[in-house]
């Protein structure tokens, strides 16, 4: 199933549906006044929705004439993992560094901010201090639909509702500057995500899943269109750690809630600073490119749809960059 959250004429109540052939099914007229984390959580849900919208007088819209909202506006924490091995191995030659053997060892996560979630089609207002060295991040995120501690990779694919995309805009000079104090990132990074267009649920991935001995991986394409030039391309089976293994450190000692949402990390290719360090390295006069005022962003994952969001820069002269001591 395709599950989303919307509104309908700008109306500021948030609604959930089931996308099927274009078609919206308005949920709420069966579940009641509930969000989507909560209706992940119903056990047979899958099969009440399918009842439901066999009724031809379910209450539906063209998924043109409605407001797609981030899948899950508000999650209870949001972590971004650092899963594809190529992206980070790439980026620490581009800088001259070995690649760090405790990437094979763990998993490693961060925490971002989970009240910066934006919605497909949304256009995105940022502050003029982004766009030094403004990048995307090509990624893929899981919600959690069943909570737990100390869950184990063995079962922790039961654990995940669902799979959007996810885009983790960041500010590289605020980001760069910011970890060479060995903690972060956070400004560079806590202003805005984007995830949607929907939450696909397990099911429907199943003939692309690749089981492992840790958990399933998903032979999914994915790609990024700046202003419709193809600059990123990779796949989601190339993660080295799969999601389950992901929840498996992240669950350790704390639990985990329903609607929590775990991003994979940057694919091989994912973002500008990767590609302009490879193209530099592989050319002196190579001329680097950053996300500019007006830019328009689409990422796309087979199976899960596509974003599309375009970036403007806010009209102030407030600099976080002037404030230094």
């Amino acid at each position: 199933m395709k599950l989303l959250t919307y509104k309908i004429n700008n109306l500021d109540t948030p609604q959930i549906g089931v996308l099927q052939n274009q078609l919206v099914y308005n949920l709420n007229n069966c579940f009641g006044n509930i969000s989507l984390v909560e209706l992940i959580q119903i056990d047979d849900y899958q099969d009440q929705v399918a009842a439901f919208i066999c009724n031809e007088d379910c209450l539906n819209h063209d998924i043109e004439d409605i407001t797609v909202l981030p899948t899950i506006p508000k999650p209870n924490s949001f972590r971004d993992a650092y899963a594809f091995r190529q992206h980070v191995s790439t980026s620490r030659k581009n800088r001259g560094v070995d690649m760090i053997p405790e990437f094979d060892e763990f998993p490693v996560f961060y925490f971002s901010n989970h009240n910066a979630m934006f919605a497909d089609k949304e256009t995105i207002e940022l502050m003029p201090d982004h766009f030094h060295r403004l990048d995307y991040e090509l990624e893929f995120a899981i919600v959690i639909g069943k909570g737990g501690k100390n869950i184990l990779s063995k079962d922790a694919d039961n654990h995940i509702a669902g799979f959007c995309i996810l885009n983790d805009l960041s500010a590289r000079r605020l980001q760069l500057e910011e970890m060479k104090l060995n903690l972060g990132p956070s400004k560079g990074k806590d202003f805005a995500n984007i995830i949607g267009p929907y939450l696909v649920t397990s099911d429907e991935l199943e003939a692309k899943s690749i089981d492992t001995t840790f958990g399933k991986k998903y032979d999914l394409k994915m790609q990024c269109f700046v202003n419709g030039e193809l600059l990123s391309e990779g796949n989601t089976k190339d993660m080295n750690w799969t999601f389950a293994e992901i929840i498996e450190r992240a669950s350790y000692g704390v639990e985990l809630f329903p609607g929590d949402v775990i991003g994979s990390g940057t694919v091989g290719t994912g973002s500008l600073l990767e590609l302009n360090g490879s193209g530099k390295r592989a050319n002196p006069d190579y001329e680097v490119r950053w996300i500019q005022d007006g830019d328009e962003i689409e990422m796309q994952i087979e199976g899960l749809g596509k974003i599309t969001n375009k970036i403007v820069k806010l009209d102030t002269n407030h600099s976080i960059l002037k404030l230094k001591k």
